[in-house]
């Protein structure tokens, strides 16, 4: 690793972001992989419930918003201070995570999924954010080993949100996992709060705020750039079979090889580190 990646960690240009998205995606995990577990070895043996359908249903839940709300996230980034957005997004992430902590100990799984929707939408309104920011906090030489630290952050957060998700079939996991998501966005909060502003990109940008023509708008420009289409289908490609194949983890690990949540953590684990060792 050469000593300008290594320079980024220090100070406030990136080391504050860097904190601050990989407490979100750790947030995300264990919330993520905690309903997953829920469900495939907890409650849909109780409840009669379709345990791979639930699972599946909850990741396409997850994900539903990053397609409907992208391009309206998109055009809010570049309009306002990110910097302040950024800090608007980790407060809705307390509240959210309150909410989730309340699923758990009522145990609810269609509370939980409506929470997971949220989340999820909370999710995509930060991404075009904590992308579009690095141009500005960083040199033109540094946006690449920037972009690979928040992939690594990324991915260390998914291996570290998947251990601590299936801390939920313990005896006092629901306890720990609900306070637990609550100091996370608290800690994510605070570093946010040390993020330089950058002022908005395009202040006099008029916000559509009909996510359906948005995002057709948005499809229409991007097919007319074909290097940036080729791009964008081929990273919607990559995340397609990925989260297709870590949705089918859990369920495959219990009713293919009849393992248990430790088995299922185990192929999220080794993943997730190919993933960061990888970025």
């Amino acid at each position: 690793m050469t000593p300008n990646q290594i320079d980024l960690l220090h100070g406030r240009r990136f080391l504050p972001l860097f904190i601050t998205q990989s407490l979100g995606a750790f947030n995300d995990n264990v919330f993520k992989n905690a309903i997953v577990f829920l469900v495939t070895f907890s409650v849909a043996q109780g409840t009669g419930l379709d345990a791979p359908l639930l699972v599946a249903a909850a990741a396409g839940i997850f994900i539903f918003p990053f397609f409907l709300f992208s391009a309206h996230a998109g055009q809010l980034a570049d309009k306002y201070d990110k910097a302040w957005l950024i800090r608007i997004l980790k407060l809705t992430e307390i509240i959210i995570m309150v909410f989730a902590a309340v699923g758990f100990l009522v145990g609810s799984v269609w509370f939980l999924l409506a929470v997971l929707f949220l989340m999820g939408a909370q999710s995509t309104y930060f991404g075009p954010i904590k992308y579009g920011i690095l141009p500005e906090q960083l040199k033109t030489e540094e946006l690449i080993a920037g972009n690979a630290w928040v992939q690594t952050g990324t991915f260390i957060a998914i291996l570290l949100g998947t251990v601590a998700g299936e801390l939920i079939l313990t005896d006092a996991g629901v306890y720990v996992v609900s306070g637990g998501i609550i100091v996370v966005a608290l800690a994510g909060w605070v570093a946010a709060r040390f993020i330089p502003s950058t002022g908005p990109a395009a202040p006099d940008l008029q916000i559509n705020y009909n996510v359906i023509t948005s995002t057709w708008d948005l499809i229409r420009y991007a097919a007319g750039q074909r290097d940036i289409f080729l791009t964008i289908l081929a990273i919607s490609w990559f995340w397609l079979v990925g989260a297709a194949f870590l949705a089918e983890i859990a369920p495959f690990a219990k009713h293919v090889l009849g393992g248990s949540g430790h088995l299922a953590s185990l192929f999220l684990v080794t993943f997730s580190i190919g993933m960061a060792i990888g970025s």
